[in-house]
């Protein structure tokens, strides 16, 4: 079984969906966009983490088996060399339109797509570390802080 994203800022929601996509299988694999495949999907400025550490993080989670980086905007590439039996997403939108499901789909297996954890998302995380930080900024401005 595989699962695939960016992980830039690992939250609750990214460990809830892991959880729930190994009990599915016995053995979770998860594609990981490269920083250069993260910069074109998200945009400049991400990753906030790098592949190295994004890595790491995940492959010390006790539901990930392994961790395979892949440089291209899908992993299409990487399932064909896989060929996982269930490819697992997290959202809210039909497993059809996932790009990988055809694919998945080729060699007898199938998508699954799990709910995510609602309120959880690195871009959220991401704004509200910069409001606070502005926020904060603001604060000792005010307070006469250097």
């Amino acid at each position: 079984m595989a699962t695939g994203g960016c992980f830039d800022l690992l939250h609750a929601g990214h460990v809830g969906l892991l959880d729930s996509a190994r009990r599915i299988g016995d053995c979770l694999v998860v594609c990981l966009n490269s920083d250069a495949s993260v910069t074109r999907l998200k945009g400049p400025g991400r990753p906030l983490t790098p592949l190295a550490d994004r890595t790491r993080v995940l492959q010390a989670l006790g539901s990930v088996d392994a961790v395979l980086p892949f440089e291209e905007d899908t992993p299409a590439e990487v399932l064909s060399l896989l060929r996982p039996d269930i490819w697992v997403k997290g959202g809210d939108y039909a497993v059809d339109d996932l790009p990988e499901a055809a694919r998945v789909r080729a060699w007898g297996g199938q998508a699954v797509v799990l709910p995510y954890l609602d309120g959880r998302s690195t871009t959220g995380l991401a704004r509200r570390a910069a409001r606070a930080s502005a926020a904060g900024a603001a604060g000792q401005a005010g307070a006469g802080v250097p």
